[in-house]
């Protein structure tokens, strides 16, 4: 299955000896947990997109340090490539900044969050389920680092699983659109890194209690498998 990463940033260089680039992070995920998949991957962040909806079977937005709502070129054009996806039913899973474009591009509303940064691992509970979801599990946890959510979904979006701090953590659009606000491809080392990088920005009393959680086991082999299950279904 050739899936098409459309990678929406760059790893800083001073952390890339914790995680390379978010490709290789991506392709090291399916290598493990859903081998089957085989990516092909876009700048996006700087311009490159897929010539037609058609080149690849699926796509993946990959997280990003800008916002879905920022006046930047690119963002505006990987929009315009989430609506013809949509306009198409083809496949496309988001993940963090890629959830967000995909509720913002759709008339969704994204915004930074009263409840504050999401980091560390938290915990989503499963509120609706899909045939693809296989294993079952009741919730899962993963790796956040997000100061934006989503708050209104796009018409025709059903919540799959939230929780106090995030209530949109997981939506979908039909059978083709799927979102997830965490990272299943981060590595703890990496996230504290970031927390370290944003420590100005996140708060000193937040970032030690993510750090706190960063032991926690977490489910990216199931979401994993999930995300490869939606793109065969």
């Amino acid at each position: 299955m050739n899936i098409g990463l459309l990678q929406c940033d760059h790893v800083d260089a001073g952390f890339q000896h914790l995680l390379h680039d978010y490709d290789v992070a991506f392709r090291d995920l399916f290598k493990h947990h859903a081998p089957q998949i085989n990516l092909t991957v876009y700048d996006a962040c700087h311009g490159q997109l897929p010539d037609a909806v058609s080149a690849c079977d699926g796509y993946i937005i990959s997280g990003s340090r800008h916002s879905a709502y920022d006046q930047l070129d690119w963002i505006t054009q990987l929009a315009d490539f989430v609506r013809r996806v949509h306009q198409q039913q083809h496949k496309m899973v988001g993940i963090c900044f890629g959830h967000q474009v995909i509720a913002h591009a759709l008339g969704g509303k994204v915004a930074k969050s009263a409840n504050g940064w999401g980091v560390g691992v938290k915990p989503v509970d499963m509120q609706n389920t899909r045939a693809w979801m296989h294993p079952e599990t009741p919730s899962y946890h993963l790796l956040l680092s997000h100061q934006d959510q989503v708050l209104t979904l796009p018409d025709g979006a059903e919540v799959l699983g939230g929780n106090a701090h995030c209530p949109v953590s997981m939506f979908a659009i039909a059978d083709h659109l799927l979102g997830l606000q965490a990272h299943p491809e981060f590595t703890p080392q990496y996230a504290e890194a970031l927390l370290s990088a944003r420590l100005d920005r996140i708060g000193h009393e937040v970032a030690e209690a993510a750090r706190h959680t960063l032991q926690t086991p977490t489910d990216e082999a199931i979401i994993t498998q999930w995300i490869a299950a939606f793109f065969a279904a």
